[in-house]
């Protein structure tokens, strides 16, 4: 087993493909296996989606501040700022955490998935991840 964490650059709000910033670091992976990836934050999430057409990246946006809105009178939490309590519920509605199967040496993606961290604060600064292979 390998394991290994990352920091990623800070990113605005919204859904970022981050394949560019993991898959050089994982140029060694074995024949078979599994690599896990693990966020550890509660306002941000990671998931796998459409990687062919940056619009899918729009309507996400859309939907999720559709959904969970700023400012709402009934949130408690509202200590760190306007977009805090409804990052956490964003957060909640994706993943932490995400197993993608290792096949001849590569990540088993289907052809047009992409791996995703959402930032859902305005400035969340940077994200860690660790990254698991076995």
């Amino acid at each position: 087993m390998i394991q290994k964490e990352i920091v990623l650059p800070s990113y605005s709000r919204g859904f970022h493909n981050i394949d560019q910033e993991l898959l050089p670091l994982l140029d060694n992976l074995p024949e078979t296996g599994m690599l896990n990836i693990f966020i550890q934050h509660t306002s941000a999430g990671i998931l796998i989606n459409e990687g062919a057409d940056p619009s899918v990246l729009v309507d996400f946006n859309s939907y999720f501040d559709r959904l969970v809105k700023e400012n709402e009178p009934y949130y408690t939490h509202i200590y760190e700022g306007s977009d805090d309590m409804p990052a956490h519920i964003k957060s909640a509605l994706t993943s932490t955490s995400l197993n993608i199967p290792i096949s001849n040496g590569k990540l088993n993606l289907g052809t047009w998935q992409s791996i995703y961290l959402c930032e859902f604060r305005n400035q969340g600064g940077r994200r860690r991840l660790v990254l698991t292979i076995w």
